[in-house]
């Protein structure tokens, strides 16, 4: 088994958009140890804050396999990637595979650990003594130093029953 970690995120109706992937991931991969959700706001854009959080499930299924399902579930949960120039409802970002390293699609491990506190914040949570495969840094000291320099989470309570639409 390989334990897979990704990033989940919405800024579009986000607590009815991350509880339906989080059922749908949970379907789909079984049990999900997931971290505290986070309210930030949108980096490199404009707009809504975004709610964010890290999941992790362990997986026999390959990576190539992993990575259509989570397109697969992304489309499930309403994701229409044909629109590119509207922001996506629901964002579903492999972060880890296992100790995988890549440096091709989908590159492995995510920058995105190392670059914004949206990732690393829930990451280092719910793993804080596993080590960036690259660096050998564990996730607890990682944000450590970014959280120094980071004010930008905001713990927040996930509404499962929150609609689809505003």
């Amino acid at each position: 088994m390989t334990l897979a970690v990704v990033g989940i995120g919405s800024n579009v109706s986000p607590h009815a958009h991350i509880a339906l992937a989080l059922d749908v991931l949970e379907q789909s991969f079984g049990t999900l140890w997931r971290s505290s959700v986070y309210r930030c706001p949108p980096v490199g854009m404009r707009g809504a804050d975004f709610l964010n959080l890290v999941a992790a499930f362990d997986t026999a299924a390959c990576l190539a396999d992993i990575c259509v399902q989570l397109r697969d579930i992304e489309a499930a949960c309403g994701r229409d990637r044909a629109h590119t120039h509207t922001p996506p409802c629901i964002d579903i970002d492999l972060l880890l595979f296992g100790d995988v390293v890549r440096e091709s699609d989908p590159v492995l491990p995510r920058a995105d650990i190392l670059d914004q506190a949206f990732v690393l914040g829930p990451l280092a949570e719910i793993m804080p003594q596993a080590r960036h495969p690259v660096c050998g840094t564990c996730y607890a000291d990682l944000w450590g130093q970014m959280a120094a320099q980071s004010s930008t989470l905001e713990p927040v309570q996930l509404q499962t029953d929150a609609p689809l639409s505003p």
